[in-house]
């Protein structure tokens, strides 16, 4: 997507940090945006910033988990701007803590939110966009807990692997729909996401971790306030987007950790001399994926 000015987006999460961020930006660049939030409070303090602009800004009060909701939403975008050639898959939440404390609950609203909002997303747009045949673009926030997992992360860094795995795997299947898609995988980014827990809902309020202690939010606040500012990184988003970039990730620090980790995998692989079957393997998987591109184009 080269030409943003008149298309429409819709950002999940678009009340708040990141994906206010986008907001700000894409409406810069001349996009009509609606912007959805779980948070009215959210939607009230981002409208108040837009209404002193000349943007052209819609607010749509969203549970993404919510499939129902979910393709009211984009019936409603469509009537209001039109139909959506940018979709970001922003909206997410985190709790943090040893593994062996996390209750189904806790693994039911991480993966719910992060994962399956961003499945709604897909499975409520992708079709409309295909449909109205001007291509687009797809961007799903996964997280540098998607590549780098640490102690304490094991529910979010599943769900931010899963939404990595789902959008590489996307890019492949609408490449010939001329609808790009990118992961985005921020570190630490100056938001509201330590504020999680708030959205949680009550049928999952069993937790092994916390809930909204202000001392653990602060003392995660510090953690992220050093982070990228949200329009930042949405500047760095809209130039991946223009780029038809796979992976958005603007942080030099985990330049090494990545390295590290690839390094990691290739050495467990076997050099293809000593392999004398992989041929067959290649050519077998080759094979396979041929009348899938036929019947793709």
């Amino acid at each position: 997507m080269q030409d943003f000015k008149g298309k429409v987006a819709f950002i999940t999460g678009g009340g708040s940090g990141v994906a206010l961020g986008q907001a700000k930006v894409f409406a810069k660049a001349g996009m009509k945006v609606v912007i959805a939030d779980i948070r009215q409070d959210h939607l009230d303090q981002a409208m108040a910033y837009f209404e002193q602009t000349d943007a052209q800004v819609h607010p749509i009060r969203l549970d993404i988990t919510d499939r129902k909701a979910m393709a009211e939403a984009a019936d409603e975008t469509e009537r209001v701007f039109g139909p959506v050639q940018l979709l970001c898959n922003t909206a997410g939440v985190s709790i943090f803590g040893p593994m062996q404390q996390a209750t189904y609950e806790d693994w039911d609203w991480i993966m719910n939110v992060n994962v399956g909002g961003v499945i709604n997303g897909i499975q409520t747009f992708v079709p409309r966009m295909i449909e109205y045949g001007k291509g687009g673009h797809i961007v799903n926030t996964a997280s540098m807990s998607g590549f780098t997992p640490m102690t304490g992360t094991g529910v979010y860094c599943t769900s931010k692997f899963a939404v990595r795995g789902l959008t590489e795997s996307l890019r492949i299947d609408l490449e010939p729909h001329h609808i790009g898609v990118s992961v985005l995988c921020p570190g630490a980014v100056n938001s509201n996401i330590h504020e999680a827990v708030r959205t949680r809902p009550q049928h999952l309020a069993n937790t092994g971790y916390y809930h909204e202690d202000e001392e653990i939010m602060k003392g995660l606040k510090a953690v992220i306030e050093p982070g990228l500012d949200p329009v930042i990184l949405a500047e760095k988003v809209l130039e991946a987007i223009r780029n038809n970039e796979l992976y958005i990730i603007p942080y030099a620090e985990f330049r090494e950790p990545l390295i590290e980790l690839h390094n990691r995998v290739l050495s467990v692989l076997p050099d293809p001399k000593d392999d004398p079957d992989m041929m067959k393997r290649v050519e077998a998987i080759q094979k396979s994926r041929s009348p899938q591109r036929q019947d793709a184009g």
